[in-house]
Formats: structure tokens, C-alpha cells, sequence
């Protein structure tokens, strides 16, 4: 089976491709309030991403159905693409927050319960398991319109690995 046939049958991202690669490092390190991360995995026609990014750091789609490019040099980290994107595929890591241990993700939530600031939440892999716990810091709603940015203090170390949160309440 292919990559493009699993993720089609699991909706599971399972490779490195683009739309999906992390920001450079000497950069990523150094931006204060985080860069986008974009793992959009296949060509639909889409582009709220672009249309919501106030800094032009998503750049012009070629055509509708390709998947984004970042200019990261623009990019602020303010999360309106990460509330905009229909199938919740963008997200903002921040490398400078708290300690050379922890980082700062800003994932889209649209499930209940939301989850409140100073909560501890499990932090999830692509697949689902939990692959560390996280401390909500923030809760946002951007575009005013239900869909939630919770920004979640995790170990460092897993911010390739971490995409979603799962309250336990």
C-alpha cells in the first residue's frame, strides 16, 4: 500500500511531504510568538489559510488545489490561519516561550468540553495516543466563530510529534 493509499483510507499523516515541513530552525528558534506549521496533506481546492494571513506569509496559491507555501520571514504567529483552516491542519509552535524544555503549541479546538486556562490536558500524536501531558495557558476564538486556539505549554522536545489536545475531565 502507498503512503497516499493509507492516508487516504486512515486520514493519517505518516511522512514528511510538502505542506508539511518545519520551519528552519535558526529562524524558528528565534521568532518570538511562534511560526506556522502547515500538514496539509493532500490537493483540495482550499485557501481560507491564505485569505486569513494578515502578513501575507502564506503565499499565493499557483492554483486553488495546491498545498501552502510559507514565507516564515512574514510570519507572526497570530493563529488566524490556525482558527481559519477548515480541516484543522495548521497550527503555531513558539520555541522561544518559557524554558529551553518547553514550547508553546497553538492548536484549533472544536470539541467540548473547552478547555480552561491552568488545565492539564493530554497531548496527542497524529494517531491519537497520547504522547505527553500539557498545560493550557490560553484559549482563544480569533474569528469569533466557535472554533477555539488553545495554546498548550509542551515538552519541547515533542513539538513534531504533538497535533491535538484531549480534555480529561
Amino acid at each position: 500500500m502507498t503512503n497516499e493509499e493509507k492516508l487516504y483510507n486512515s486520514g493519517v499523516l505518516t511522512e514528511k511531504r510538502p505542506g508539511a515541513i518545519l520551519p528552519p530552525r535558526e529562524l524558528w528558534e528565534k521568532k518570538k510568538n511562534g511560526l506556522v506549521i502547515i500538514e496539509c496533506p493532500q490537493e483540495i481546492p482550499c485557501n481560507p489559510c491564505y485569505s486569513s494571513c494578515p502578513t501575507g506569509a502564506i503565499l499565493p496559491f499557483e492554483k486553488i488545489i495546491h498545498t501552502p507555501k510559507i514565507d516564515y520571514s512574514k510570519c507572526i504567529g497570530c493563529a488566524l490561519c490556525v482558527a481559519s483552516c477548515p480541516g484543522l491542519a495548521c497550527f503555531v509552535v513558539d520555541l522561544t516561550y518559557g524554558s529551553e524544555e518547553e514550547a508553546l503549541m497553538k492548536l484549533p479546538y472544536e470539541l467540548l468540553p473547552v478547555p480552561e486556562k491552568g488545565e492539564e490536558v493530554d497531548c496527542l500524536s497524529r494517531i491519537g495516543e497520547i504522547v505527553a501531558k500539557g498545560k493550557v495557558v490560553e484559549v482563544t476564538e480569533p474569528r469569533k466563530d466557535r472554533t477555539k486556539v488553545v495554546h498548550v505549554v509542551v515538552p519541547r522536545e515533542l513539538v513534531d510529534d504533538i497535533r491535538a489536545i484531549r480534555v480529561v475531565k
